[in-house]
């Protein structure tokens, strides 16, 4: 029988629109939406829905809302199958927050105001220095690491062969670009992002987010969560789960590694949940034998449940 890891995605997947096909069909998710405006205290469906653009990637909406398209989409793929299990779960960056929340670490409500506030920590650390990232791809871990130690960027995102993201200060982040593609990365591509997430350029948010998950009430997760910063399971102590979040702010993510782990673990589907398909693509170019299953929109959704009882795929 098959073992199903759920995947959440990170900042970056926002799309203006995402989540509305699924509040205009389903009065769940329009209950979860009308929900997260009350614990919010502002319409960010309607962000999310009709944007501008500008607004919603905004780090202090985007991340709530990829958070709140996720779960949604959860809810709704329980809904419509309700035989459906899940045996772990792993998210991006953000997604960790989500994946917690579908394990039953954090509440739901909890986990919202949690990455609302980790997005205004993570803007405010933005604006305070200048800092971006850039994808290298096609050059192996060892020769972005020596990059990276000889311009003083970082290394925050470990994605999938062949695609790997750092992070610093401009100008660093500039000869680091450059010395990539004299290495001979296939492209490097700045990403369009406010500054150097999971760099140390993200310290004061990090230490801010710490004193507040301090006070927010943590369980156990009833299925194993990926930790971002060990590639490994967060253990059943709700302190260290809190560190690690923490900790991640900075850290990089080890996303191939976590779900090469899971791999080996013995699971063999793989069900992406929120907007966009990027977890998806990385997990093709990990392992192309996976089950790889999405829900964003209610196509996808439509075609998971078909899946999922047997009616086609895996």
């Amino acid at each position: 029988m098959s073992k199903t890891a759920l995947m959440f995605a990170g900042q970056g997947a926002q799309v203006v629109g995402m989540g509305q096909d699924l509040a205009e069909r389903f009065d769940t998710a329009r209950r979860w939406f009308d929900l997260a405006k009350r614990v919010l205290g502002y319409d960010l469906a309607r962000i999310c829905f009709e944007g501008p653009e500008t607004t919603l990637t905004r780090t202090e909406h985007a991340q709530p809302g990829i958070y709140l398209v996720g779960w949604v989409a959860l809810q709704l793929l329980r809904e419509q199958v309700p035989t459906f299990r899940f045996e772990a779960a792993a998210g991006l960056s953000l997604g960790e927050f989500t994946a917690l929340a579908a394990a039953g670490a954090i509440r739901f409500e909890d986990g919202l105001r949690l990455v609302r506030l980790r997005g205004q920590l993570m803007q405010a650390a933005c604006e305070a220095g200048l800092g971006g990232m850039a994808a290298v791809l096609g050059l192996d871990e060892p020769a972005v690491r020596e990059v990276c130690a000889q311009t003083g960027v970082e290394i925050a995102n470990l994605n999938c062969p062949g695609q790997i993201v750092i992070s610093g200060p401009v100008d660093r982040l500039e000869v680091a670009c450059t010395q990539a593609r004299a290495r001979g990365a296939k492209r490097v591509v700045r990403l369009s992002v406010a500054g150097a997430y999971h760099s140390s350029l993200m310290a004061p948010a990090q230490a801010k987010l710490a004193v507040e998950l301090a006070a927010v009430p943590m369980a156990t997760p009833t299925v194993p969560v990926i930790a971002n910063v060990t590639a490994r399971p967060h253990p059943a102590d709700p302190q260290a789960i809190k560190q690690a979040l923490a900790q991640q702010v900075t850290a990089p993510v080890r996303w191939e590694e976590s779900m090469r782990y899971l791999l080996a673990q013995g699971f063999t589907r793989f069900v992406e949940l929120g907007p966009g398909t990027v977890l998806s693509g990385f997990m093709r170019r990990i392992d192309q034998s996976a089950c790889v299953l999405n829900v964003a929109d209610v196509p996808s959704l439509e075609q998971t449940v078909a899946a999922l009882v047997g009616r086609q795929g895996c």
